[in-house]
């Protein structure tokens, strides 16, 4: 027969309450991080994906996290000390989530200049990944760059980035504010370009496209220009758009490598031994 094992104090079998309690308080401080940045970053973000499920995503993700990480002791983490640790991690992973958000928001930017551009703008639709209503063309542009941050496993390396930022930023270490406020704010201005390139080859054959209906309608006031300038400008569009959908994927695929760049930069940047 087996021995039998002699019940602890705690009633668990070699492992005291104290012990429990402090591994429970270091495995909640691991998931402030990778929660942050499931709660915030594209895809995770996402309205159609449940907070049960981000939730259950963060808390599989902090397992090999406070396995492997060096984390601060039970007793710094149960102290008023622990909240500029904690408030340090919650920047990390909301920041990193708000950066790729910047940087996505690039191609909704577009759809939507197009869409205005071809008298689409009122043809707006409840946007799954906001909730918010967006022009269609929009909401495809974004759906696009999901599709393909999915399919070149940008989550994978967004996720493997936040978890080697550990190796830079210890947790509970130093962090540099200033590294993360200010890649933001440049990303702000990568946006605009980005969407600006991404828009100007349609908008600019739409701009012609529009002024030869102009130019139509002075020359022959009795045309009504709803009867065939519509029309011509939404069959130009979509030609355009089908034209134009390998040039678009390859831009939108430089988008992803250039914000897992740029990710990976700030979280470099945003330790204690980091430069600007």
């Amino acid at each position: 027969m087996l021995p039998e094992l002699a019940p602890s104090a705690s009633g668990i079998p070699g492992l005291e309450l104290t012990e429990l309690t402090g591994f429970a308080l270091q495995f909640l401080f691991s998931m402030l991080r990778i929660g942050g940045f499931v709660l915030s970053a594209p895809l995770f973000a996402a309205r159609f994906i449940p907070l049960p499920v981000r939730i259950i995503i963060s808390v599989m993700l902090a397992v090999p996290v406070v396995l492997t990480v060096p984390m601060p002791s039970p007793d710094s983490l149960s102290g008023m000390g622990a909240v500029p640790m904690v408030l340090s991690e919650l920047a990390i992973g909301l920041s990193a989530g708000v950066l790729m958000q910047v940087l996505f928001a690039a191609a909704i930017i577009a759809g939507d200049r197009i869409a205005n551009t071809a008298g689409l703008g009122l043809a707006a639709q409840v946007d799954p990944s906001t909730g918010s209503q967006s022009p269609v063309i929009g909401q495809f542009f974004l759906l696009f760059l999901l599709v393909i941050f999915v399919v070149e496993d940008g989550h994978l390396a967004a996720i493997g980035i936040l978890i080697e930022s550990y190796r830079v930023i210890p947790a509970g270490g130093g962090l540099s504010p200033q590294a993360l406020t200010g890649t933001i704010l440049e990303s702000a201005g990568v946006m605009f370009s980005t969407s600006a390139s991404l828009m100007m080859p349609v908008v600019a054959v739409l701009l012609l496209i529009n002024g030869v209906i102009g130019a139509i309608t002075r020359s022959a006031p009795q045309l009504n220009i709803f009867a065939f300038g519509f029309p011509l400008t939404m069959t130009a569009t979509i030609i355009l758009l089908f034209l134009t959908v390998p040039v678009i994927a390859s831009a939108l695929s430089d988008l992803v490598a250039h914000s897992l760049h740029t990710l990976f930069e700030m979280l470099e940047q945003a330790g204690p031994d980091g430069r600007r």
